[in-house]
């Protein structure tokens, strides 16, 4: 009985293992995927208009200054409504997605 339940828990632990591999693997592809097309997108608006590409930068900056702000501020009574929520969705969004970056991107051979 008991050299039946060490091979389940070793089993068990292989399998683990193996899915652990998988989803790091995985993961780092997207990472790798989601940091590669970021930077194509930024050289096609680069290659296509460097003066849009600038203001977009800068309208994206203003739209995330905005969602940090909403995000971090003392919450007021009710719910944020329309613009407020919209921009710290995205920043929420953005910061998760830079944070994911951050963690697994590292580690392709992509940088």
């Amino acid at each position: 009985m008991g050299g039946r339940r060490a091979a389940k828990g070793v089993g068990d632990f292989l399998i683990e293992l193996v899915g652990e591999a998988v989803a790091e693997v995985i993961l780092g592809l997207l990472a790798c995927a989601l940091f590669g097309g970021l930077a194509l997108i930024a050289y096609l608006s680069w290659s296509f208009s460097p003066r849009f590409t600038i203001a977009g930068a800068g309208l994206l900056g203003l739209f995330l200054a905005h969602g940090a702000r909403q995000t971090f501020r003392a919450p007021t009574k009710g719910r944020r409504r329309g613009l407020a929520a919209l921009t710290a969705a995205g920043f929420i969004v953005t910061a998760m997605t830079a944070l994911f970056l951050l963690l697994y991107a590292t580690g392709c051979d992509c940088l």
